[in-house]
């Protein structure tokens, strides 16, 4: 379903559509490709939306932080906002200190997405479409990108990925859903259990930009190879954890890159059963436990959203790697094709 959910300032119409199927509810913007709502139920059938999100589009265009959204053209960080390509040094947009966040001030999250409906066989869903011009927010190329939302006859959520350009430059897509299994009214997600598959992480310097090589996880409170509560070591006096007030790190998937996508992460809410199962094709994943929510932004429904009442797991190639040589390549050339897939699995 197809309806008007507003205007910007400049007179364009946002529209939202709804999509059902397998038990799982999703409501999507053109602005931003945004995941305004989705809805799963719990153990007892009752359903709730677990993403935080706004009732309003003018609350999305003056203080989203990213709710729902798809990010591009580069997600999490490029330090400084610069990088070089084939000998050619490249300036981007800079909106996080000195850094580029999220493909900077105008990335992919504010932008207007062509939406087209779809069915095949049991699977429904949306096809989203945006072309960047060469050099908006300084990066290279007219990349030309197609974002395709599925739900499958089974209620997952699957994002499938697609790029091309013109000219060689950078690209790592994600989404940007803040996670609350319990609801999003449900307050804090510190109770909610974590695990990831990586024995690795990339630790950071003080503006959240990966430094020095990856480090191991045993023995700090990165260590989510066996499931433990978000809680559980989020005020340990560990430096990382105080760069970052929390939580706002890589981890490097114990599966690397791989052609179809392998799970990689399971999130379980013990109140209300539920739980979300993460599968990938790409090598890293950014744990954001919603360290920056400053009480300051009221959410759909009428709540106030307070750290930690949130987490986002934002499936990615790493921060920065256009300025490290030896993490997983970024780079996309004319004639490639960029394709990468995440799929969301609910349950109880």
């Amino acid at each position: 379903m197809k309806e008007l959910f507003g205007k910007l300032p400049d007179g364009t119409e946002i529209h939202r559509w709804s999509v059902e199927n397998g038990g799982t509810r999703l409501r999507v913007l053109s602005y931003g490709g945004i995941v305004q709502s989705l809805e799963i139920p719990d153990r007892e059938g009752r359903y709730a939306n677990v993403s935080l999100g706004f009732d309003d589009l003018d609350d999305y265009v003056a203080a989203s932080p990213y709710f729902g959204a798809l990010i591009g053209r580069y997600g999490n960080r490029i330090g400084a906002g610069r990088f070089t390509l084939d000998g050619t040094d490249h300036q981007l947009s800079v909106n996080d200190g000195e850094n580029s966040l999220h493909g900077g001030s105008a990335g992919f999250d504010k932008a207007v997405w062509e939406v087209e409906p779809f069915e095949r066989g049991t699977d429904v869903g949306l096809v989203l479409r945006l072309t960047s011009a060469d050099g908006e927010m300084g990066f290279p190329g007219t990349l030309t990108t197609t974002v395709t939302y599925t739900l499958t006859g089974d209620g997952d959520w699957r994002i499938d990925y697609e790029a091309t350009t013109d000219r060689a430059t950078v690209v790592n897509l994600t989404n940007h859903v803040y996670w609350n299994l319990a609801g999003e009214n449900a307050g804090s997600v510190l109770g909610h259990e974590l695990e990831i598959a990586a024995a690795r992480y990339t630790p950071v310097d003080a503006g959240l930009i990966p430094a020095g090589a990856p480090a191991e996880v045993a023995g700090t409170p990165f260590d989510f190879r066996v499931p433990k509560t978000i809680g559980a070591d989020l005020r340990t006096a560990d430096q990382q954890l105080l760069y970052a007030k929390g939580f706002d790190h890589n981890w490097v998937l114990d599966k690397g890159v791989t052609a179809e996508p392998e799970h990689i992460a399971t999130l379980k809410d013990p109140v209300s059963g539920r739980t979300l199962r993460i599968a990938t094709t790409e090598p890293g994943l950014q744990f954001y436990s919603g360290n920056f929510l400053d009480g300051t932004l009221v959410g759909s429904g009428g709540a106030i959203h307070r750290q930690g009442d949130a987490l986002c797991l934002e499936t990615q190639h790493f921060p920065d790697s256009p300025n490290r040589p030896d993490f997983p390549s970024t780079v996309l050339r004319p004639g490639e094709t960029y394709h990468t897939s995440t799929i969301h699995s609910f349950g109880t």
